[in-house]
């Protein structure tokens, strides 16, 4: 038997945005445990904003186990958030209601920013860099990237593959000082954990560096500095294997008619970021392209090729505060309004 370090992470009960939390429980086993292994664990929820003192007892579910390669016999164990009996969801829960669909495939692609001393890596201590927007995208050496980031998305990636999480990819974005992660998932559910986790990892490895990772998806304000997304790409099996023209038209018009219903859980502060400018469609507005990153939502050349109108779609409108749990569900509830032919 060995002892094990469980790393149970949870969503608190702070909004818009919710904190991850984590605290470490020790178990002895046999191999590396399983999910049916765990055992349900408490915490104070007076505080994290999910109880009050008087009556403070909240429980952890284990809902997914991943290897941590940075802790002998260590895992990382994502919660959710239930109430004392531990069957009832605790209100914050936002995971054990969303809609899930196994032939779902989702993509997320989360932007941030790495700021040290409250600013953006490389940023001067007053104004911004005197070269602006245009060699960061996917750069190379240290008079864009600096000396730290490449190092710090380098060990995230790494992190990821080892505990398992189905990682798609790094490169540095438009701005200086930002980055960019993939993940990839069959199922919302499972998807939206493992971008949970993937960020878990990222802040905690940061606090190394004495960096912080800068989520909002605007942090630079009115300025001509692009803001952060977290680009929503899905797929479900019909639209995969069948799709079709007429199908793709009435799905973009319940997108459409929709909008506000997935602007209210795109992220907070959307306003900011979806202005109509860099590569942004103005939050008020709907519009689906092909190929064009101005638009809602991005029509990928493949998608239409041959007129089959069959693949995946890109939403770029979540941005990289977003819940992934939230985003996800909420596009699968626009898609089950749609009939298929």
């Amino acid at each position: 038997m060995a002892k094990y370090k469980l790393e149970y992470l949870w969503l608190d009960g702070y909004t818009p945005v919710p904190n991850l939390r984590g605290k470490t429980q020790i178990k002895e086993f046999a191999s590396f445990p399983t999910l049916e292994e765990l055992p349900l664990w408490g915490f104070d929820g007076s505080s994290t904003q999910q109880a009050e003192g008087r009556s403070s007892d909240c429980v952890l579910k284990p809902v997914a186990i991943y290897p941590d390669s940075t802790r002998k016999n260590g895992a990382v164990v994502m919660c959710e958030v239930m109430m004392p009996d531990g069957l009832t969801p605790h209100p914050s829960n936002g995971r054990a209601t969303i809609l899930d669909d196994p032939g779902a495939w989702f993509g997320f692609e989360q932007e941030y920013f790495l700021y040290q001393d409250g600013r953006p890596l490389g940023f001067p201590v007053d104004g911004f860099p005197k070269v602006g927007q245009g060699p960061y995208y996917c750069g190379v050496g240290y008079k864009y990237m600096g000396d730290i980031a490449r190092q710090i998305v380098e060990e995230h990636l790494d992190l990821c593959l080892d505990a398992g999480i189905n990682h798609e990819g790094i490169n540095a974005e438009v701005a200086k000082g930002q980055w960019e992660f993939q993940i990839f998932g069959k199922g919302s559910k499972k998807c939206a954990d493992e971008m949970w986790v993937a960020r878990y990892f990222l802040n905690r490895l940061c606090e190394k560096y004495g960096i912080d990772v800068e989520y909002h998806c605007k942090p630079l304000g009115d300025s001509d500095w692009n803001g952060s997304g977290m680009h929503a790409n899905f797929s479900t099996e019909y639209l995969r294997e069948v799709g079709g023209k007429a199908y793709f038209e009435a799905l973009m018009a319940a997108f459409s008619e929709h909008c506000e219903e997935h602007i209210a859980v795109y992220g907070p502060d959307n306003h900011m970021r979806l202005t109509g400018l860099h590569e942004t469609q103005s939050i008020d507005m709907f519009s689906y392209g092909v190929a064009d990153r101005g638009a809602s939502i991005r029509v990928p050349h493949s998608f239409v090729k041959n007129d089959a109108y069959r693949g995946y779609l890109e939403d770029r409108r979540p941005n990289s505060q977003g819940d992934p749990y939230q985003i996800a569900s909420r596009i699968l509830k626009t898609i089950s309004l749609v009939p298929k032919p």
